[in-house]
């Protein structure tokens, strides 16, 4: 699928982590979404581990596909008790599905990060 890096969230709410197209989303379920950057980027944010099966009970799009977002806006609300009441785990994961032109990248870990202001993903 591509490089990536895991957090695990303190918050129910994911963010986008730069400016982007939404350029896919799963309206059945409701646990991911797929984000164009300019350079030809492509990211995959997916919310826990096997929530495809919650079949969205529990997830809500705040956005819809083809919108243009701001680094910092929420795209992904959740309920963390839920996920977990149903046997999943929470963790979010951010993988990089095409580089686009970026190059050099780097993903920044075992730091504690902040929603909207930790980078934790860079590249040229």
């Amino acid at each position: 699928m591509g490089d990536g890096i895991a957090i695990i969230p303190e918050n129910e709410t994911l963010y986008a982590p730069a400016d982007a197209q939404v350029a896919a989303l799963m309206e059945d379920s409701k646990h991911a979404c797929g984000l164009r950057l300019a350079d030809g980027m492509e990211i995959l944010l997916h919310i826990g581990l096997d929530t495809v099966n919650m079949k969205g009970d529990g997830f809500s799009y705040l956005v819809k596909q083809g919108q243009q977002v701001k680094a910092g806006d929420p795209l992904i609300r959740f309920d963390r008790k839920k996920i977990k009441a149903a046997g999943y785990r929470d963790v979010t994961v951010c993988i990089i599905s095409a580089p686009g032109e970026a190059k050099n990248l780097q993903f920044i870990t075992g730091i504690q990060a902040k929603a909207k202001e930790t980078a934790v993903v860079r590249f040229e």
